[in-house]
């Protein structure tokens, strides 16, 4: 895929509302030096053919995007399905789908924009809804289906992977409007109620050196729970990159602050991986610029 072609595809995607981010040439993730790509996403044309003078592949971030999009995958070379899902009949994630689909009463979806991943799944995106919060899922659903909202971004058409799995372009099958997500989807993939927040155990020194840090971590753990649906992960990283600072100056333990952050972040829904992933990049920003408390 040319240069040409990848910004073309970036400012379509831009163009119907949808926030792009660049990812390695021929890979799926960001690119070395990339942090906190959530912070870096954009609709801007300007901004977008100045990214993609160079062979980035196109990330659409979901949630400020307002997307859902369902990711029916095929199975790698010599993976089984689970016993739940070993029967006649299902042998990829569209197979699983339709079952779903079946099983609940449901019609399948109506017509959506479809993507062709490089492996030969599909990529279904659907309109966020409006008034609840989705995030990501790994096999709720069922064997092979995953899906990308809130925290979450998903390879964008016209991009080129090269895999030891597999190699190919993620190809449009359908550029039609994105169909609302069918409410009974949304059900299923409503986040469990959280249970009650409980204060987290901040242990530091009683003086006024120690009093002073613990209320700066405290107030960094207030943003994180009490920051608003759309802001959890942003709220995060900001929290990290603060609280970096003091680790870098040597007032706070990295591993303590870390332990603190995503116990504050579980507490309000974020998934634990993306959690830490956050956490850490902030960590690593923070860094850059060491914070000392006065004795």
């Amino acid at each position: 895929m040319t240069t040409a072609n990848l910004t073309r595809y970036a400012l379509a995607a831009a163009a119907r509302g949808w926030h792009v981010f660049p990812l390695a040439p021929n890979g799926k993730t960001p690119p070395r030096g990339l942090t906190a790509w959530q912070h870096r996403t954009t609709t801007d044309p300007a901004t977008i053919r100045r990214i993609w003078e160079r062979s980035y592949n196109i990330g659409i971030a979901t949630g400020p995007s307002r997307l859902v999009v369902i990711d029916l995958d095929r199975p790698k070379p010599g993976e089984q399905p689970p016993p739940e899902w070993n029967r006649p009949g299902i042998n990829d994630g569209a197979d699983v789908f339709a079952n779903l689909c079946e099983h609940a009463g449901q019609p399948l979806p109506p017509e959506t924009f479809q993507v062709r991943t490089r492996r030969g799944g599909l990529h279904l995106y659907f309109t966020a809804p409006e008034g609840a919060i989705l995030t990501n899922t790994r096999g709720s659903l069922g064997w092979l289906i995953d899906t990308r909202a809130n925290g979450g971004y998903v390879v964008g058409p016209g991009s080129h992977v090269s895999d030891q799995d597999a190699t190919g372009t993620y190809e449009v099958l359908h550029p039609i409007t994105p169909a609302p997500l069918p409410a009974w989807l949304v059900e299923r993939l409503r986040p469990a109620p959280l249970p009650p927040q409980k204060p987290v155990t901040v242990p530091l020194a009683s003086d006024r050196r120690g009093s002073y840090i613990r209320a700066a971590v405290l107030g960094e753990l207030n943003r994180v729970t009490n920051s608003p649906p759309h802001g959890h992960n942003n709220a995060l990283y900001l929290a990290s990159v603060a609280l970096g600072q003091l680790v870098a100056g040597g007032e706070l333990n990295a591993a303590a602050v870390t332990s603190w952050l995503t116990e504050a972040a579980t507490q309000i829904g974020q998934p634990y991986g993306e959690a830490r992933r956050t956490i850490a990049s902030g960590l690593r920003a923070g860094a850059r610029r060491p914070r000392t408390v006065a004795a």
